[in-house]
């Protein structure tokens, strides 16, 4: 990897216990070391993704109203560096420029999400709805179909209306379950005869254990033990409920399919040879994916789920098992609404047995589990803290979802990784080496047996990273976000992407080495206008400040320094490539 302006903050606490974990177990059985030349199936969907909230930006603007992560980002101390997603990407101002960049990269598909609060500003129906809001999504909309790129739309990535939240308390109501519906009855209704993949909700797990448990998101609240199940619980009401409204109105006219993009780290036994051990890594993924998956494709949570949660809501002396139960309607009103699922994958952990309290105040979500998480510290984790590298987690999740749920038709909804660090490297090896290992894992669970149509790389631009602002990047492409335009700079991994959509998987190992050589020849020259750029804007910031008496030294430091240092960093980093470029030839 290229020396970088700052380095990831590693894991203060790291163990490594018997790697003999790392070999396969269960149901995958090949070296998970070896690299597959193939290619994926004919018709095999390649795309890009992103979110309302991360990079449309006009908070304000044309009628939209607050969301939670409009009034959670503006509280002091919630977000790195105090960060907002006010104006992000501007994302809202740039459609053409945007869908001008997924055509380069010859994009099958495009997920996006439409932001609630931005069509009906309180979050219920009957008060308003905006049709500036609704004019922006069908300009997006037919922008992607006139470039035959298909549109991906998720309905819900975490941006409920505060109204909703203020009046209701959110997720923790189960009113919220109506009011979903009809937002999602007004996006059929609107965007349907266009639209062919709904995906209801991404990532509830987040939004459930970091919005209601532990308050890292939006919107901030900390109800352990409790908070994350009664959210969740709702959640996949709701969504049962949008799936039952496009089944029985919309599904025989516009003949499109209604998904859920589930999250999930693979987790994996430390010893192999303990029961324990394994118990407790399959007890991980049912707690992260299957607590959604299992009741939408089985009808109920998972059993394990139900054994430790009500067994230590019982030692709590509770009347009743923190976690919610289904009546028999219920279930089987929820079994089997999914005609599709979203998986959004990033990394993996080992995982054994650890026998938690069970007193009343250290109940949560983590504790209930009974397990501890571990990583091995030669894992690469080239951004944020939580995300290492480790590709054959991923074969393993698919054919885990595979045995489990009945080979579901599976489109990879979220998968890629960061840069933490003040400037950005445009040749992102790192980048490229992740996506290179983990669709080759991918290929190799398609092998298996495994239903997957379509991979989405994470994400096609730079944008806001929730709690961590813009201190991370996990964009294909570079934003500027000190200059008002954010214009947009291709990183390597681009070129890198766009070879293996072209190519639909991987010829040979002379053809992706040569992809690699010529991603880093083409992000030389990227990084030389990059810096270019960032010269003319350091100019035009000590011009603003000589003028401005006032302004204090930590302001002259970020904007002239760091710049300006990252600036040196790029052009060196070009000098040091073409260097090495020519010493090869």
């Amino acid at each position: 990897m290229l020396p970088r302006c700052a380095i990831s903050v590693c894991h203060v606490f790291v163990l490594v216990l018997c790697l003999s974990s790392a070999e396969d177990f269960d149901w995958t059985k090949n070296d998970h070391g070896s690299f597959y030349y193939g290619t994926f199936p004919a018709g095999f969907s390649w795309g890009a993704g992103s979110s309302a909230y991360q990079t449309e930006g006009a908070w304000d603007t044309d009628g939209k109203g607050l969301s939670i992560w409009d009034v959670f980002s503006h509280k002091k101390g919630k977000i790195q560096q105090n960060d907002t997603g006010d104006s992000s990407c501007e994302g809202y101002h740039k459609i053409k420029d945007d869908v001008g960049l997924m055509k380069e990269l010859k994009l099958n598909h495009y997920r996006f999400s439409i932001s609630w609060p931005r069509l009906i500003p309180t979050g219920i129906k009957s008060d308003h709805i905006n049709e500036k809001g609704i004019q922006y999504y069908n300009d997006l909309i037919d922008h992607l179909l006139e470039s035959k790129i298909t549109p991906i739309v998720t309905l819900y990535h975490w941006d409920l209306p505060q109204f909703l939240q203020e009046r209701y308390g959110g997720w923790q109501n189960i009113s919220m379950v109506n009011h979903f519906n009809e937002f999602a009855n007004l996006c059929f209704e609107r965007f349907g005869n266009r639209i062919k993949y709904w995906v209801t909700f991404n990532n509830p797990w987040s939004v459930a254990v970091e919005g209601y448990e532990t308050g890292e998101h939006a919107p901030g609240l900390r109800l352990r033990g409790t908070g994350a199940y009664k959210a969740a619980h709702h959640i996949i009401k709701a969504h049962a409920k949008v799936w039952h409204t496009y089944d029985t109105q919309w599904r025989a006219k516009q003949k499109g399919l209604v998904g859920i993009s589930l999250s999930g780290d693979w987790g994996e036994p430390v010893d192999i040879t303990n029961q324990k051990d394994i118990e407790a890594a399959e007890r991980y993924v049912q707690f992260y994916l299957g607590w959604f998956a299992t009741p939408i494709f089985h009808g109920d949570y998972p059993q394990v789920m139900k054994d430790f949660i009500g067994r230590k809501s019982v030692q709590q002396g509770l009347g009743t098992s923190r976690l919610p139960s289904f009546s028999p309607q219920e279930k089987s009103y929820i079994k089997g609404t999914c005609d599709f699922l979203g998986v959004g994958h990033f990394t993996t952990r080992y995982i054994t047995q650890k026998n938690n309290p069970s007193g009343r105040s250290s109940s949560s979500y983590f504790t209930d589990r009974d397990l501890a998480e571990l990583v091995d510290p030669r894992w690469p984790d080239p951004g944020s803290e939580w995300l290492y590298a480790v590709p054959w987690g991923f074969r393993r999740l698919l054919n885990f979802v595979k045995s489990q749920y009945g080979n579901p038709m599976i489109y990879v909804t979220e998968n890629g990784v960061s840069e933490k660090m003040l400037c950005t490297e445009l040749c992102d090896d790192w980048r490229i080496q992740y996506f290179k290992d983990y669709t080759n894992e991918m290929l190799k669970a398609i092998k298996d047996g495994v239903n997957v149509k379509g991979y989405t790389a994470w994400s096609l631009l730079d944008k806001f990273e929730w709690d961590e602002g813009y201190s991370e990047r996990f964009g294909l492409y570079y934003v500027d976000f000190r200059n008002k335009n954010k214009p947009r700079y291709p990183k390597a991994s681009v070129q890198f992407y766009k070879r293996i959509i072209s190519s639909n998987g991987f010829p040979n190992q002379r053809e992706v080495e040569n992809w690699r050589r010529k991603a880093v020849e083409t992000c030389s020259s990227s990084n030389q206008l990059l810096a270019a750029e960032e010269q003319r804007s350091t100019a035009a910031n000590i011009l603003r400040l000589i003028h401005d008496p006032l302004t204090s030294h930590m302001e002259m430091v970020t904007e002239i320094v760091v710049p300006t240092v990252c600036t040196l960093s790029i052009l060196l980093s070009a000098v040091f490539l073409m260097f090495l470029l020519r010493r090869r030839n």
